[in-house]
């Protein structure tokens, strides 16, 4: 990068650090203000944390990288606004009401506490070994391609670079999340995405600039077959013959995982919960629709603009206009090759504030489960003081255990990531399910509760296991057809039906819990108290907002259908 960048690069960090001490001077007086702010937060910083936190290494890598070699394939995950929607439309009251700090309290709440207990360390152990793993990695990759470092040289050691960028990215995050908890999550979300929208879109300009303009990037990636069936690299509505994407599985399969992300998990949800009412929190999630939006275009395209920009001939060199080293360095390429001094540095702050984003939320979200899920309930009398220290204790476990797990992520990390989706795909069908049926009526018991956690993480893992033993082999038999061979979707979506079928049939001979306990909890029992003032937390412009978003997605879907 040139002295011009470094300097861009240096005013991000200074106004980081800025922000970071002022939110340290605002003393974190309990555990509400620790790990939800206080429960104050307004709907700007609500809906840029709940974008910032999404936007991580599967977006500025994977994404772009999916872009590069399957076209529109992955953008069904991208055009989850109208998931969003339904949170702040739908689950939004019901979380406000029982007054939680974490999904599995919510679940305690509705079911039991053995449901409590299973969904954290789900939670816990998925966020270490996948989101945080991957962040980390592909941080490390991407900016040492970004940086042109391949070693640091200290005496007579020699470094990887990898592994300089990797690490300070984790001890950096973690020592602003440590410190500033919730608030430092959100105020610095506030400066990343503007920073983060405003790099990728000059990527996507820029981009389409060189290549000739968008006609040109439909016309070179729509002649590119995306299989044998007559789809394209531009098709999102494939043959249900398709091996990767058939339209029988994206469009429920796409939606059970983000009715899981986006609805029911803490990395997600926190975000809302520290809303300072209703309102607020709705509109957050409505601004985060529309934030959510934007990734197909500032990510998943550039990687088409950087594979179309391979398959065009330069006429003065009679080259290939861009070179890749790998689907995954698109957007890191561009980024080299597309921006202007100065530019750089731009949009390498905004990827650092993904990845920091990405990595604060998982940190301070892993810390709440810990502390609010296990922790006070063996020390139900400490003092909030005290909680807030085992906080930020459990952040800097989390960390020590995201820097341990990197040498096994750089081993393993393209294992990892390529069956990132799938490890989503597996865990989300019976967490789903449980939210769904829970909110849905008062007649599903405790024990459906958690019995479909139960069921749903055994046979899912069951899936992964048998996936990583049989690895690259085609096996024969009984277990590999039912288990391993059927499309990833269509086995997500028939764990979903089964799951849904058991909560069902275990409800019908079990015993459901008071619905005295559980006022408020499900459809149909809130108070009269308790609708109105749900009621008076939305206006019509609220929903000619939501319904803006809602018809940006059907619009897209018909022009890349």
């Amino acid at each position: 990068m040139a002295n011009l960048d470094w300097i861009v690069l240096g005013l991000f960090a200074l106004a980081l650090v800025g922000i970071i001490l002022w939110t340290l001077k605002k003393k974190d007086k309990d555990t509400s203000d620790y790990f939800l702010a206080g429960r104050d937060a307004t709907w700007i910083a609500i809906g840029a944390s709940i974008f910032a936190s999404n936007i991580g290494s599967e977006h500025l890598v994977g994404l772009a990288g999916a872009g590069a070699s399957s076209g529109m394939a992955m953008a069904h995950w991208e055009m989850h606004g109208w998931l969003i929607l339904l949170l702040g439309w739908l689950f939004v009251p019901f979380y406000a009401r029982s007054g939680v700090f974490t999904m599995p309290e919510f679940l305690e709440r509705r079911y039991n506490s053995n449901a409590r207990s299973f969904l954290s360390i789900i939670s816990i152990v998925s966020y270490i070994l996948t989101k945080v793993a991957v962040t980390v990695y592909a941080g490390g990759v991407v900016f040492k391609d970004v940086f042109g470092i391949e070693f640091i040289t200290i005496g007579t050691w020699q470094i990887d670079f990898f592994w300089v960028s990797a690490i300070g990215l984790v001890v950096l995050t973690g020592l602003y999340t440590t410190f500033g908890g919730m608030k430092a999550v959100l105020y610095t979300s506030v400066l990343q995405t503007p920073i983060l929208l405003f790099g990728s879109i000059a990527i996507l300009i820029l981009g389409l600039v060189k290549l000739g303009g968008w006609a040109e990037m439909m016309e070179i990636t729509r002649a590119v077959p995306a299989n044998e069936f007559g789809d394209s690299m531009t098709n999102l509505i494939r043959s249900p013959k398709d091996t990767d994407f058939p339209w029988t599985g994206v469009i429920l399969g796409s939606a059970i995982i983000g009715f899981w992300y986006w609805c029911t998990d803490q990395f997600i949800v926190q975000r809302v919960l520290s809303g300072r009412d209703q309102r607020q929190a709705r509109r957050g999630t409505i601004f985060g629709a529309y934030l959510k939006l934007t990734p197909v275009f500032i990510f998943l395209i550039p990687g088409m603009i950087a594979f179309a920009l391979t398959q065009k001939i330069d006429p003065e060199t009679q080259r290939p206009m861009l070179d890749l080293a790998s689907n995954d360095a698109a957007f890191s390429t561009l980024v080299k090759e597309l921006l202007p001094k100065g530019f750089t540095g731009i949009v390498v702050g905004g990827i650092l504030a993904a990845l920091m984003s990405s990595l604060a939320s998982l940190f301070n979200s892993s810390a709440m489960l810990f502390t609010v899920d296990f922790y006070q309930k063996y020390r139900p009398k400490a003092t909030e003081r005290h909680y807030v220290m085992v906080g930020r204790l459990a952040t800097i476990v989390i960390v020590i255990l995201g820097i341990l797990w990197i040498p096994v992520m750089k081993s393993l990390g393209k294992v990892l990531y390529a069956y990132l989706q799938d490890v989503q795909s597996l865990l989300a069908p019976g967490i789903a399910a449980v939210f769904l049926l829970g909110v849905m009526s008062k007649r599903t018991t405790p024990v459906a509760g958690f019995t479909g956690l139960v069921v749903g993480f055994i046979l899912g893992m069951l899936r992964l296991g048998l996936k990583v033993y049989y690895g690259d082999t085609v096996g024969d038999g009984f277990i590999y057809d039912l288990i391993v061979a059927p499309n990833w979707l269509h086995y997500e979506i028939a764990l979903f039906a089964i799951i849904i079928v058991l909560m069902l049939i275990v409800s019908t001979f079990t015993s459901p819990k008071d619905p005295a306990s559980i006022q408020g909890l499900y459809f149909g029992s809130a108070s009269p108290e308790q609708r109105a003032l749900t009621r008076a937390s939305w206006n019509k412009w609220d929903v000619i907002n939501s319904a803006i978003i809602i018809a940006f997605v059907i619009g897209f879907y018909i022009y890349f259908w």
